[in-house]
């Protein structure tokens, strides 16, 4: 399927983006999340969650030092970060597998991962002034990365 493409002017474009995404989820993907250090993937993961029915989106953060958060909304929402994480070894050890089909899956710094997953990508660019193109890939049946 092609990508869609979106351009976001600002953090709350981003989250906007995002929330009208998760709209449209069963409630068991996974969401894996790309881009550079800053360009809003944690912004995304909160208007994931706040499309996926969170109450509170604040709660929604980085979880670059305890490796998964969960959230509670219509369903389950597990949050990795894999940031701090260099080998597939180390990645596999988290049992985010686990996770799969049992609610919402949201991968941030994805790109770390060699191994295939079956994943809704999210690519986040940091254009000139401030702006975002954010793609998202959706494939036919089970995604796939």
């Amino acid at each position: 399927m092609t990508p869609t493409n979106y351009i976001a002017r600002s953090a709350d474009e981003t989250f906007a983006i995002a929330k009208r995404t998760a709209l449209n989820f069963k409630g068991d993907e996974v969401v894996f999340l790309i881009g550079e250090l800053g360009a809003g993937k944690t912004v995304f993961a909160k208007g994931l969650a706040a499309g996926l029915g969170a109450k509170d989106v604040h709660q929604v953060c980085s979880p670059t030092f305890t490796l998964m958060n969960v959230y509670h909304a219509r369903v389950p929402i597990y949050h990795f970060d894999l940031y701090r994480l260099s080998r597939d070894a180390d990645i596999r050890d988290l049992g985010f597998e686990d996770y799969i089909g049992t609610g919402v899956v949201i991968v941030e710094w994805a790109e770390k991962m060699t191994f295939p997953v079956k994943a809704v990508e999210v690519l986040i660019t940091v254009e000139g002034d401030g702006l975002r193109t954010i793609e998202i890939r959706f494939q036919g049946g089970p995604h796939e990365r």
